[in-house]
């Protein structure tokens, strides 16, 4: 049971990791059209990954908690 646990806050860690230090242009393509419409998955993807980079500080912070919290409750 805490071995599925761990596995599944390590793979959780490394996507996060690897979505805050994506360094593409995420730039949005012009619309040829002038109404309104709703965002796409890419659209609410792609500001999800620019809110990402914003927070570089705090996940390295994650990152090491989580790291303490490998040795010292997961270990066995």
């Amino acid at each position: 049971w805490l071995a599925i646990l761990s596995d599944l806050i390590v793979a959780g860690t490394l996507f996060v990791n690897a979505g805050a230090v994506l360094n593409f242009k995420l730039t949005k393509q012009a619309s040829q059209s002038f109404d309104d419409h709703e965002p796409t998955a890419g659209d609410k993807l792609r500001e999800f990954l620019l809110n990402l980079r914003y927070f570089r500080v705090f996940i390295a912070l994650f990152n090491l908690l989580v790291m303490i919290c490998m040795i010292l409750i997961f270990s066995a």
